[in-house]
């Protein structure tokens, strides 16, 4: 998948495991893409999995979200 599949990927599975709504999940990964945390997938394709998408929307939901 495209590095710009993989972040809507990563926001779809913030939005269906969180509950949160899309604009909520895409400040969440945008929040994340500015503090430089998309950028070694930007750089290595082969990370845009749906395995690691999963895994992925897991850490940024706890690390961006702003009521932790």
């Amino acid at each position: 998948m495209t590095y710009e599949e993989y972040l809507d990927e990563v926001t779809t599975q913030i939005t269906e495991r969180y509950g949160l709504s899309d604009d909520a999940a895409i400040k969440l990964v945008m929040r994340a893409q500015a503090n430089d945390y998309f950028s070694p997938h930007d750089d290595d394709p082969s990370m845009c999995t749906l395995e690691r998408a999963g895994r992925d929307a897991k850490l940024v939901f706890k690390q961006y979200r702003e009521d932790k």
